[in-house]
């Protein structure tokens, strides 16, 4: 579920505490936790609206100035009309990470899930380093670096923030301290 920065952080305020989706089927279910930009969100309801049944309440609440701006977006789709009750649960746990010490303990375990990953294709250790040296260059052109297409880069990119390695900038990526730390062993 994708939410654009001003609402994220109208959710991180407590302004916002849901949001309208038209879904052919729910694509989230209560429990669900999405890390974002301003933590993590939890999804505590969600629930089939009647388009007609909407009310000015229900568009402030979901971040639109009146009901005609959320009717209108939701106009732009197909599908059924989702209320997603939702509200910050939390910082997201990567930050922490990123800043983690590397000792003995911590390096052994990044070096068994990045020899996890290595498994089939070997890409690890060229990626930390292609990052490494070239902070905020655009995922196209990195990826190009290493005749790779986009989108698996990405998601490569995406595992070795899960460890706490690398961060996201508005353009491209960096390492996280921890990152440099574990390419300076």
């Amino acid at each position: 579920m994708l939410l654009r920065r001003p609402t994220l952080d109208g959710i991180a305020a407590g302004a916002i505490t849901c949001a309208f989706r038209r879904w052919d089927r729910p694509r989230v279910r209560p429990g669900t936790r999405l890390r974002t930009a301003v933590g993590v969100l939890a999804v505590s309801a969600v629930e089939p609206v009647e388009p007609a049944d909407l009310t000015e309440a229900d568009a402030r609440a979901a971040g639109h100035p009146d009901l005609a701006d959320l009717r209108a977006m939701l106009d732009r789709r197909e599908g059924r009309v989702w209320r997603v009750d939702l509200h910050l649960d939390g910082p997201d746990p990567r930050i922490a990470l990123r800043s983690a010490e590397v000792d003995a303990t911590a390096r052994a375990e990044l070096d068994a899930r990045l020899a996890r990953l290595d498994r089939t294709r070997p890409w690890t250790a060229g990626t930390l380093a292609l990052i490494a040296d070239n902070p905020g260059v655009r995922a196209p052109d990195l990826a190009a670096r290493l005749g790779r297409e986009t989108a698996a880069f990405k998601r490569d990119v995406r595992k070795l923030k899960e460890l706490g390695l690398t961060e996201s900038l508005e353009v491209g990526y960096r390492l996280s301290p921890r990152g440099r730390a574990y390419l300076r062993r």
